[in-house]
């Protein structure tokens, strides 16, 4: 009759078959992604709310405030390339609505765009398209106000699409590369899954994801417990 007492080795297996079966298809247990890379290297997820912005040319910066007028730095943000700035915009939609003090980000940059909410956009009367920073063609354009004049914006008004920045470490953790896609898991008192977050990667970045108000709220993020992120 054969001994039904498991040995050392076979006890050994079977540990390692089950974290395998739990832990093959998510987030590791012991700093090493499931491809293998990064060991040691644990990610600092930072999730935040992208409100209502606007990023510009110095041409458009010029006709709002004055020639040849600098943007003043109120913060740095996450991204230590961007910062927050003093100055904002009164953007003004067909309806003859306005939403005032949009926030200007900086530096300026080689195109004009406007980013709004879905709500934002209802509000003023503008149909947006879901689309990547920088993907401007065919999208609405708004009307402009700053102290020193105003100007047209023929098109550049969006709703950016969910995205997580990330650095080529986190990549490596996560096992995606710039352009793909990620769901994003948030627990609290509105359980809820974010899916096909854009993956942008590149060497100065942090890890940090961007949702905008509306996807905020309807999550409840500000009080959200735990936020994590799944490979699709």
């Amino acid at each position: 009759m054969s001994s039904l007492v498991a040995s050392r080795d076979q006890i050994e297996q079977m540990v390692r078959s089950i974290l395998q079966q739990q832990f093959g298809n998510g987030s590791p247990a012991n700093g090493k992604a499931d491809n293998g890379k990064a060991e040691g290297y644990r990610p600092n997820l930072v999730a935040n709310i992208s409100a209502r912005h606007c990023h510009l040319t110095q041409a458009d910066v010029d006709v709002l405030f004055g020639q040849g007028y600098q943007l003043t730095p109120m913060k740095s943000l996450y991204q230590a390339t961007d910062f927050a700035a003093n100055e904002t915009v009164a953007v003004v939609g067909p309806r003859q609505r306005m939403i005032p003090g949009v926030r200007i980000l900086g530096p300026c940059r080689s195109f004009s765009q406007v980013e709004l909410s879905f709500t934002d956009a209802i509000s003023l009367g503008i149909d947006i398209p879901v689309r990547l920073s920088g993907d401007i063609e065919g999208s609405p354009g708004c009307l402009l106000i700053g102290p020193k004049g105003s100007l047209v914006m023929p098109k550049g008004v969006i709703r950016a699409e969910r995205h997580v920045h990330m650095g080529p470490k986190d990549a490596e953790f996560y096992g995606v590369k710039h352009l793909d896609r990620m769901d994003m898991r948030v627990e609290g008192s509105c359980p809820t899954t974010l899916e096909g977050l854009l993956v942008r990667v590149h060497p100065d970045w942090k890890l940090e994801v961007h949702i905008d108000t509306d996807e905020a709220n309807c999550c409840d993020l500000a009080r959200a417990t735990k936020v994590t992120l799944v490979r699709q």
